[in-house]
């Protein structure tokens, strides 16, 4: 019997209610195929493309560019071309007459944001899935465990997924000490001991995967692999003027043009994203945390720290994601680790690929860890 698969309001992250249409990429009528994107919808966080569930043809748009859905509601049907017109109807109105939004109450118990302590400063984590062996998403400069908004539901799906705040981001204690790589990578260990993970595979972006290569090479036999997304400490190269645009940024005119460089579509920059940004880096320690790290990891324009050959002498599997697109730092990073690792460059896609392309991004670190 042909099914009908209906397309929904994603929930990306905890505190999502609802989402707004911002257009359809799919006419009715147009074949689709599983991991085809379909839809853009927005959250007060992200915009972000939704993916066909099933094979088939896009049969119905039941939701209209502008509107505003609750999570889980219905934006469209994908059917076979042979399902009647009228199953399609009766789907539809069958849909609607028992769909009740979820408040996510029941859902958010016991995934909240949790903090923990680590050699004597407060570290913010999200623990989702359970069993299989853990993986620790650890983000980049200026980020925090929001970063992994796309990414953490899907690949909590096979294992225990952590992210957490590296220090002075985020929730976590506004303190890096020397804002050494080492530094932060001895607080990802700390955070592992803490929560009792013997050994994990790490994905970092950008900073996030200098300090899983610092780790790495500090505790080789807490790592079991490397997931390395537009990473940091593999090349000299840096968008120097980004690192000190965004450290420098004060307001929302100055900020927004910043953030904008992450992305392929600077679309993507939604007003609550830089208003978040904004209240991050008003709070108090962050100004001096930034430009510690900033001094320390990336002075001059330059990145300070380069692991290129670590790959190759760790001995354990290594995947490298990148945006082709990246104007922070060069996809040609990527290519240079030939030989060393599993390479992925995705064409049209920026420094946070882990968002743009979270679909893509989440196949390729399942399969490699699968």
């Amino acid at each position: 019997m042909s099914q009908i698969h209906k397309l929904t309001m994603p929930k990306w992250g905890l505190s999502m209610q609802e989402g707004k249409v911002n257009g359809w990429l799919k006419e009715v009528g147009a074949a689709v195929t599983p991991g085809e994107e379909i839809v853009e919808v927005e959250s007060e966080k992200i915009a972000g493309a939704v993916e066909a569930n099933a094979a088939g043809v896009l049969r119905r748009q039941v939701a209209a560019e502008g509107d505003v859905l609750p999570v889980g509601g219905l934006l469209g049907i994908v059917a076979d071309a042979e399902v009647p017109e009228a199953d399609i109807d009766a789907a539809v109105a069958d849909f609607l007459a028992s769909f009740t939004p979820d408040t996510g109450e029941d859902e958010e118990t016991g995934l909240q944001p949790e903090k923990i302590e680590v050699a004597g400063r407060r570290l913010r984590y999200l623990k989702r899935g359970e069993g299989g062996e853990p993986l620790v998403l650890i983000h980049g400069f200026g980020g925090d465990l929001g970063n992994w908004l796309f990414n953490h539901e899907a690949l909590a799906a096979d294992r225990v997924v952590y992210a957490l705040d590296l220090p002075g981001h985020g929730e976590s204690a506004k303190d890096v000490g020397d804002g050494s790589l080492e530094t932060l990578a001895a607080a990802v260990v700390g955070f592992m001991d803490a929560v009792g993970i013997a050994a994990a595979h790490l994905a970092g972006h950008s900073m996030g995967g200098a300090v899983s290569l610092a780790v790495a090479q500090a505790a080789p036999e807490r790592v079991r692999s490397l997931v390395l997304i537009a990473s940091a400490g593999l090349g000299e190269e840096i968008n120097g003027g980004y690192i000190d645009g965004f450290v420098a940024a004060a307001d929302r005119r100055a900020l927004k043009p910043v953030l904008a460089e992450l992305f392929a579509d600077p679309g993507l920059v939604t007003r609550q994203l830089v208003d978040d940004m904004l209240k991050y880096k008003r709070l108090e320690g962050v100004d001096g945390v930034l430009r510690t790290l900033a001094g320390r990891l990336f002075e001059n324009g330059r990145q300070a720290t380069v692991l290129r050959q670590l790959p190759a002498r760790l001995g354990k599997p290594v995947l490298v994601i990148w945006g082709e697109e990246d104007r922070i730092i060069p996809a040609a990073h990527a290519r240079a680790l030939g030989g060393q690792a599993l390479v992925e460059v995705l064409p049209g896609q920026g420094h946070m690929v882990q968002m743009e392309a979270a679909g893509e991004v989440n196949r390729l670190i399942g399969r490699f860890l699968g």
